[in-house]
């Protein structure tokens, strides 16, 4: 280790970590290509061979023309995300109360008198099965 001086092997680490957050921006330009539905087939293509033919140049171009449409459709895809996920916990909870809810207004028509006793019971059964 006397023949690698450690300001050398700062450098190393910064040329390091710089390769690989070139990885991580190329691969994100890459995937937002392939993620924006209103470029057609010969855009992604066009933007494909810029990026992977002269890759510095082609992402820095890409990110300067096409960069705030990026994360308004990162920021879209995340919502559209929430959203299902959100529908799912919904559904998969018993769509927001379910036999609670169910039970309760089964309650409120037998105190009222619209139905009686045992077409409460059924009613019952039936939401609880």
């Amino acid at each position: 280790m006397d023949d690698y001086p450690l300001l050398n092997l700062f450098w190393t680490m910064l040329w390091l970590f710089l390769w690989i957050m070139w990885f991580f921006l190329l691969f994100k330009v890459v995937t937002d290509v392939f993620r924006d539905h209103e470029l057609g087939g010969w855009g992604k293509a066009g933007w494909l061979v810029l990026v992977l033919l002269l890759p510095y140049l082609g992402v820095l171009v890409y990110l300067i023309v096409r960069g705030k449409s990026m994360g308004l459709r990162e920021a879209k895809q995340a919502k559209e995300h929430e959203a299902a996920f959100k529908a799912y916990v919904q559904q998969a909870a018993g769509g927001g109360g379910g036999s609670a809810d169910e039970l309760h207004k089964l309650s409120a028509l037998k105190d009222k008198g619209d139905i009686t006793q045992e077409e409460f019971d059924r009613a019952k059964a039936k939401i609880l099965a």
